[in-house]
């Protein structure tokens, strides 16, 4: 295959592979989006339920700032292609004892709420927890959410002399749930922010208490996206197709070739050739020591084994009537026994008995009001484990797929709850689709059904997590699976990071936008 145009292919049109598209194009060189699905976005997609199209995937919106940079760097503004509305109310939460909190944007409204809720004392201590989770986001910023690579040495020559304090403050050694006990006696509280290890796909009693950073990130801000979150797909797309690059949907890549020790294009599934100056692949880096995009490539990764997996999910698409719960767009209805549900997760890898359930009333937004149609357009989704086999192909012989009965258990546990915490939903079969880690297994090669890549688990999980440069040159790696992690503002930081790193290897044919976050990406 010969090389054409200084032409970079890019895998999967999931938000990293968008975001690398755009940064490229913005460093001058021409791009190629291959996509297997008829729409772009990846997990961030919609189906049509009854009457209504709803998002299947990603339903929380955060970190503006990553999105409206970029736009800027291309001489754009976000509010031109996509139209948000930012929350007050970020989530409504609910146990089975019939008590609830929400949280605000405004934190002296979560403050008080807390003080109602469990009093003075824990309203002190989610002061404390806000004003710590602020200072290790603002500690990780730039020298590790917003860097290519993992990389402890430079983490401590970015802290300089007061590494040691800062360390001290991320509490790497210590796990969330340990961290979240030193702030709250309740032990609602406990379970509330521990959830938040679950973003990543992963349990508060294993993940390192670093992670209580991500309920910085939604404090910091969360908005409604008109449309849904796949209009932020969708706009992204449009402008990389006006701004001269190209999207083939329906378009499945079989192999990633090499050619003299580098990435030199990709092969179509019916056998086209398309060369490439070089490659990013926007989808989950275990496809890749799988051997899915062919042998050559199967190194380009670091393996890690199936018990590692994050969670994957089994979901409900629901249109139909609900009553006796005032839900708002972000609800969570908590299992009487957290630890158990964590227990069965990832210890007997299991469906819980007793499942926690998040429901996004995709038609509502801060205030309780039953949409026009009085039908609720909803995604439910509970934790669920990956599958467990070698393999990692739902297929492969020995996977273990749960049976519908065990589908089904699960399902009359999720409602149950939901009963006991006022919710009725009434469903008809026409108008719910209903998603367990086999299907997303199937939607997503490689991924044995996980949705976050890598569990976040331990002290090192997050300086393990793979870097955009992959170990076979010209390949650069992109998307929830990679570094910094999973989640849409995070996969949309890898896409910019792998676009940053593939430009200053190769040489932008143009100057290129300056960098889409503070700080800067720091390339090595």
């Amino acid at each position: 295959m010969d090389r054409v145009d200084g032409r970079v292919a890019i895998i999967g049109a999931g938000v990293g592979g968008l975001t690398a598209a755009l940064r490229l194009q913005a460093a001058g060189r021409p791009v190629t989006v291959l996509e297997r699905a008829p729409a772009p976005g990846g997990k961030m997609r919609q189906i049509q339920v009854g009457s209504k199209r709803l998002d299947a995937g990603p339903t929380v919106f955060t970190m503006r700032w990553v999105f409206d940079r970029l736009f800027a760097d291309l001489g754009e503004r976000l509010d031109d292609h996509v139209t948000l509305k930012q929350a007050s109310v970020l989530a409504r939460h609910a146990w089975q004892d019939g008590s609830r909190l929400d949280l605000f944007a405004d934190i002296e409204a979560s403050e008080k709420a807390v003080a109602d809720f469990a009093g003075r004392a824990e309203a002190r201590g989610f002061r404390a927890f806000c004003d710590e989770t602020a200072a290790i986001f603002d500690l990780l910023k730039d020298p590790f959410l917003c860097s290519p690579a993992p990389d402890i040495g430079a983490m401590v020559r970015a802290f300089g002399l007061k590494s040691l304090g800062a360390m001290r403050k991320m509490k790497p050694f210590s796990t969330m749930q340990n961290g979240l006990e030193r702030h709250f006696r309740d032990p609602r509280l406990r379970q509330l922010f521990g959830r938040y290890a679950t973003y990543c796909g992963s349990s508060p009693y294993q993940a390192p208490a670093t992670l209580m950073l991500v309920s910085h990130v939604e404090q910091a801000g969360v908005w409604y996206v008109d449309g849904g979150m796949h209009a932020l797909a969708q706009g992204l797309a449009r402008l990389i197709e006006a701004r001269g690059g190209t999207i083939r949907y329906e378009c499945e890549v079989a192999e990633i070739t090499v050619r003299q020790g580098r990435a030199s294009g990709v092969r179509l599934s019916d056998g086209e050739a398309i060369a490439a100056d070089a490659v990013v692949m926007n989808g989950d880096n275990a496809a890749l020591f799988q051997g899915m995009l062919g042998p050559d490539v199967r190194r380009a990764a670091a393996a890690f084994p199936p018990r590692d997996r994050s969670l994957s999910a089994l979901t409900w698409l629901i249109d139909a009537e609900t009553d006796g719960f005032p839900l708002v767009h972000h609800n969570v209805f908590f299992s009487r026994d957290y630890q158990a549900e964590f227990d069965a997760l990832f210890k007997r890898r299991t469906l819980p008995a007793e499942p926690t359930v998040y429901i996004c009333a995709q038609d509502r937004e801060d205030a309780a009001q039953p949409p026009p149609d009085g039908r609720d357009g909803m995604l439910l989704i509970v934790n669920a484990p990956a599958l467990q086999t070698t393999g990692m192909a739902a297929n492969d012989p020995g996977a273990h797929e749960f049976l519908e009965e065990e589908l089904d258990r699960c399902e009359t546990a999720s409602f149950d709850l939901l009963r006991r915490c006022g919710l009725t939903i009434r469903r008809q079969p026409d108008r719910v689709v209903r998603t367990g880690p086999a299907e997303w297994s199937r939607l997503f090669p490689g991924t044995g059904g996980a949705i976050y890549g890598r569990a976040s688990h331990g002290w090192r999980a997050s300086l393990q997590r793979q870097g955009c440069r992959s170990a076979v040159p010209g390949l650069y790696l992109a998307g929830g699976s990679v570094h910094p992690g999973p989640g849409v503002p995070m996969a949309a930081l890898s896409g910019l990071m792998a676009a940053e790193s593939l430009a200053t290897d190769l040489g932008s044919t143009r100057r290129s936008a300056r960098t889409a976050m503070s700080g800067g990406i720091s390339t090595r």
